[in-house]
């Protein structure tokens, strides 16, 4: 007895003593905080659903598939759930520990030629726990938990990625479907225009050259729709990707025509998008998971601190088994003298990690910001942009009636009627390219602005 209380008093001295030495964490204090607002701001609260904004009831059906169907979002899910199970292993060593063991054996021995046998049962209970005195287990526990925050962090950016990459594919098929249509307009005026050229070249009107001319650029209005028919084919497999199927499976797709652009959203403060955005709180959530990384490296060079309890009972037979009781407790201290530097060593590592955490988190904030003045300066000058185009189209197709009519009186050579053509014919593809751009501009704000 007078041995078990030296043993007791000797290690409950030595763990006050260590408890004088508990490790300080580290505070990785981001030193970004942005300030004011974005250059440009609409009226109109961003709504989480922004792809409904565009009115198209076709987008708004493979959004939904996307998210059900992709396999990058299922794929998402299953890191979410690895992280979760993560997570409970780590909190499981919160809790202390039972075990439980039953043996039988049997034993037969030959003395003098003589045998006998012999049976022994036993049952035994080991039930452990570390008192956590320094934090390593919670260190680890909380660091398991944080990153589960991120996972899912990162489960939310690859819903809102695949969002815009449907929307985006989306919107450039409804550029082609829009671009076939224009061309075989353009085929059907320019075969009509190679009627009236066939016709002023047999009454000696004309050369030959205007007539040649004027077949180049119907082949050329042909060649021009297989390379638009191969892109539709290319889009609406990339398309099926997204949607989680095989090419060609993605179902009918309905030509579709680019509406009304939606009204500006609101931006909001700069330091509002630190909330919002999923990618800067995984990143955040991560400089917080390494900095308890650090916390328990550093626990680790303070001595463990375990109990124990142990109870078994044997016996020759079974009727007997319960009849004796051992029983033990124990309390146990293991800490490190020489290791060669090892521990300090992990200690620089994790906090080398932090740190380098947090100067990802800081560059994913300046990148996001970033983004929203890029996709705010694009859509304001691609308006523009686009404003000239029509403008210049409403030129070029008042030149062109005008240049067409004084060919046919005879007043006007064919090349500049060729040249007008194809001005007008580009305007008019030009624009609806520059239509889908303006689209793409606004779902990349959308999406950095974390709609959705």
């Amino acid at each position: 007895m007078t041995r078990l209380r030296l043993t007791s008093l000797t290690l409950l001295a030595v763990t006050c003593l260590c408890l004088g030495c508990t490790p300080k964490l580290p505070d990785p204090t981001a030193s970004i905080e942005p300030e004011g607002r974005f250059t440009s701001s609409g009226e109109v609260a961003l709504d989480e659903q922004w792809w409904t904004l565009f009115n198209d009831p076709v987008l708004n059906r493979l959004v939904e598939q996307g998210h059900s169907e992709n396999l990058t979002i299922k794929s998402a899910w299953d890191r979410l759930d690895q992280a979760g199970a993560v997570a409970r292993q780590a909190g499981s060593s919160l809790l202390p520990s039972l075990d439980a063991n039953a043996a039988f054996t049997s034993t037969r021995t030959k003395t003098s030629g003589i045998t006998s046998d012999s049976d022994l049962y036993s049952l035994g209970l080991a039930a452990g726990y570390e008192l956590d005195l320094w934090g390593r287990v919670r260190g680890a526990n909380k660091a398991a938990d944080l990153e589960l925050l991120a996972t899912g962090e990162d489960l939310k950016s690859a819903l809102l990625t695949v969002t815009a990459e449907v929307a985006t594919t989306w919107f450039q098929l409804v550029e082609q479907y829009g671009q076939k249509r224009i061309i075989n307009e353009q085929i059907a005026i320019n075969g009509k225009t190679l009627e009236l050229v066939e016709l002023q070249f047999r009454t000696g009107k004309v050369g030959i050259a205007d007539l040649l001319q004027q077949r180049q650029l119907v082949e050329r209005n042909r060649g021009e729709l297989t390379r638009v028919e191969v892109t539709i084919s290319l889009l609406e497999h990339a398309l099926a990707i997204l949607l989680g199927k095989e090419p060609g499976e993605a179902g009918e797709l309905e030509p579709a025509s680019f509406h009304k652009l939606p009204p500006l959203p609101e931006t909001g403060l700069k330091i509002e998008l630190l909330e919002r955005r999923p990618d800067i709180q995984s990143a955040w959530y991560a400089v917080r998971a390494a900095n308890q990384r650090t916390r328990s490296a550093i626990a680790d060079r303070f001595p463990k601190v375990t109990l124990g309890a142990r109870a078994s009972t044997s016996s020759t037979n079974s009727s007997g088994l319960f009849d004796d009781w051992a029983t033990s407790l124990s309390a146990n201290l293991l800490g490190p003298i020489i290791d060669g530097g090892n521990r300090r060593a992990e200690v620089d590592r994790r906090r080398a990690i932090t740190s380098e955490a947090l100067n990802r988190y800081r560059l994913t904030v300046l990148e996001a910001i970033t983004e929203v003045e890029d996709a705010l300066v694009r859509e304001l000058r691609q308006a523009d942009y686009l404003a000239s185009l029509e403008a210049q189209l409403e030129l070029s197709t008042a030149a062109t009636e005008r240049i067409r009519d004084r060919y046919t009186k005879g007043s006007e050579n064919y090349q500049r009627v060729l040249d007008s053509i194809l001005s007008e014919q580009s305007l008019q593809r030009s624009i609806l390219t520059a239509r889908r751009q303006l689209y793409e501009y606004r779902i990349a704000l959308y999406r950095s602005l974390a709609g959705g």
